[in-house]
């Protein structure tokens, strides 16, 4: 008989409660068929850390834990998961046991999980549960939208009912609108014309009426907007839930922290991945063509850019057999190149995701830009210089200095430049802007850089 892994202790603050010798404790039990134990210490975890212990462990071993786990952990679960893992382990289960499974979520959590499965299933799902209606509702939004981040869950009452009926109404819907942060206000039309916070429910009279304690002209939002610009309107105005209102101003869902949360990280991931020349969501589950074929376009850009890059270099040949320490200096001005234009782009992506960024800037920013590029382009084309000349490198060595020096300078202005405007052009025609950074600036900026820099020695040098 298999021995029991250590109870898990406390984990430090900030610490994981999920590492590696607990996934390989709970893979050994799972082999040795040991299911009480693996119920007993999963049923320890939180259900984000169930979740990284799921993600962690092989499919085959993750599918029989997550099989073992009690009814409801394994519903809670599913909202922590990425989507390729809820289909991993969703697969293959029945009709009946995936409506049992998705049913107690919220509705913005069902709609994510039916999602991740068949689409033939999806239709034999969703007739069975309860809140299919809403549900549907929320599958026709686009998944990076406001209406496919909110929930329909939410607690509204008529601006003319009085705080004891507001109060009412919150004990009423605790069981199904969790968390309760406000109260929405509504005509008799259901447009949202007032919110209340719950602790100024709480401090006004019984007998007030809500219009008369609800805060006016709320913030809201429409269903078809983007969920990087929901972010921003939460973040903006500090909003704990953002309600969503149709174009006539019916509420139709609110929008909680919790989701906003997972946006921005996602944004993130992605802002970093498109830099770095990844195209498509890639995940830690993504198979390995998924990675392959986000990963591919821009390497072989990467390798069209090299080329051209090489062609440069060829057509300066002479100057080459002319004066061969000049080949000294090509990867000095890639390097540098590739590094002042991906710095001054990764400011401007970064001001154009916090909104900070507008095109009125554009003159001031682009002057900032052309500052900063000559004084950092003096400060490196002397010290390159006096490097050149310390050196004693070619035959006129203080000609030399002048001519990389010189060109260095040019080079890194150019490159600040052109790193600072093309994420706006891109911004300004509808691109992610993070897609300037990486590959893209340094391929274009390796490119000029060459040419710059051999014009230049052509000029002063040879």
């Amino acid at each position: 008989m298999t021995d029991a892994p250590p109870a898990l202790d406390p984990a430090p603050p900030g610490g994981p409660v999920v590492d590696d010798e607990v996934v390989g404790n709970v893979e050994a039990l799972v082999e040795g068929g040991e299911r009480g134990m693996v119920v007993n210490l999963v049923a320890d975890l939180r259900a984000a850390d169930q979740a990284t212990l799921l993600r962690h462990l092989p499919l085959g071993a993750a599918r029989e834990v997550f099989a073992w786990m009690p009814g409801e952990a394994r519903s809670l679960v599913l909202p922590e998961l990425e989507g390729a893992e809820r289909g991993g382990l969703l697969d293959g289960l029945s009709t009946d046991a995936l409506v049992a499974l998705i049913d107690p979520l919220d509705t913005d959590d069902q709609a994510d999980v039916l999602a991740d499965i068949e689409l033939d299933q999806v239709e034999k799902v969703l007739v069975l549960l309860e809140d299919a209606l809403d549900v549907e509702a929320l599958l026709s939004y686009g998944d990076d939208t406001a209406g496919g981040l909110m929930g329909t869950e939410f607690v509204a009452v008529p601006a003319s009912a009085t705080v004891a009926e507001a109060t009412e109404a919150v004990r009423e819907k605790a069981a199904t609108v969790d968390p309760v942060f406000v109260v929405y206000a509504l005509d008799g039309a259901g447009r949202l014309v007032g919110v209340v916070p719950l602790k100024r429910l709480l401090l006004a009279r019984a007998d007030a009426l809500v219009a008369d304690v609800a805060e006016p002209d709320p913030i809201a939002v429409e269903p078809d907007l983007d969920q990087e610009e929901v972010a921003r309107v939460m973040e903006r105005y500090d909003l704990v839930a953002l309600p969503v209102v149709s174009a006539g101003g019916r509420l139709v869902g609110r929008i909680t922290v919790d989701d906003v949360l997972d946006v921005v990280r996602e944004e993130a991931e992605e802002d970093i991945q498109r830099a770095v020349g990844i195209t498509g969501e890639e995940e830690l589950s993504s198979s390995v063509f998924a990675v392959s074929r986000g990963r591919l376009v821009w390497l072989l850009l990467g390798l069209c850019g090299a080329y051209v890059s090489g062609l440069v270099i060829v057509g300066f040949e002479e100057a080459l057999q002319v004066a061969p320490v000049l080949a000294l200096f090509i990867p000095i001005v890639m390097a540098m190149a590739g590094n002042a234009g991906i710095q001054s782009s990764a400011i401007a992506v970064q001001g154009l995701a916090s909104g900070d960024l507008w095109s009125s800037d554009l003159a001031r920013r682009l002057g900032k830009e052309l500052a900063v590029a000559l004084l950092n382009g003096v400060v490196l084309a002397l010290a390159l210089a006096l490097i050149v000349v310390v050196s004693g490198f070619g035959e006129d060595p203080a000609r030399l200095a002048l001519t990389s020096g010189l060109a260095l300078l040019v080079v890194i202005v150019l490159s600040t430049l052109i790193g600072a405007t093309v994420p706006l052009g891109l911004s300004r025609v509808g691109i992610d802007p993070a897609l300037a950074m990486g590959p893209f600036i340094t391929v274009s900026n390796d490119i000029l850089g060459l040419t710059i820099f051999f014009a230049v020695a052509t000029l002063l040098y040879l």
